[in-house]
């Protein structure tokens, strides 16, 4: 019993039951260098956009729904150095994404020392090709 699938990371899909998905965060920083110049406000120039995070974070009840393997699965893609796309269930494309950290806690051990919840989080940084539009009209 897996359930709609959320969202997907890869081949890794977040479900609403088994690899549950409960939040999501999302961060883009850009630079801005500053002039320095006498008797005012020293002026801002935007030099770009320096980066895009997203933060992942659900639980699982790996015996009642599973989800565990799909866990190991990204940090083996984590491990080798493969960058995801990552793509809501409504169509929407956040990129080509690579995983910078997993993180989980485990909780309600049975006796063979199995957990029956877990909680994870997932940081992934949006990976830049290196060229913008504004590099590109700089060149013509």
């Amino acid at each position: 019993m897996a359930g709609p699938v959320v969202m997907a990371l890869g081949p890794f899909k977040f479900e609403a039951h088994g690899f549950g998905l409960t939040d999501m965060k999302r961060k883009q920083n850009t630079s801005w260098a500053e002039i320095e110049v006498a008797a005012r406000l020293n002026p801002l120039q935007w030099t770009g956009p320096s980066s895009e995070t997203i933060s992942i974070s659900g639980v699982l009840f790996p015996a009642e729904f599973g989800g565990e393997g799909t866990l190991e699965g990204l940090r083996l893609s984590a491990r080798i150095g493969i960058p995801q796309i990552l793509v809501s269930s409504g169509g929407k494309v956040f990129g080509l994404q690579a995983i910078e950290k997993i993180e989980d806690d485990r909780g309600y051990m049975n006796r063979k020392g199995a957990p029956h919840r877990i909680g994870y989080t997932l940081e992934l940084k949006k990976i830049g090709f290196g060229f913008s539009l504004f590099s590109l009209l700089g060149a013509l």
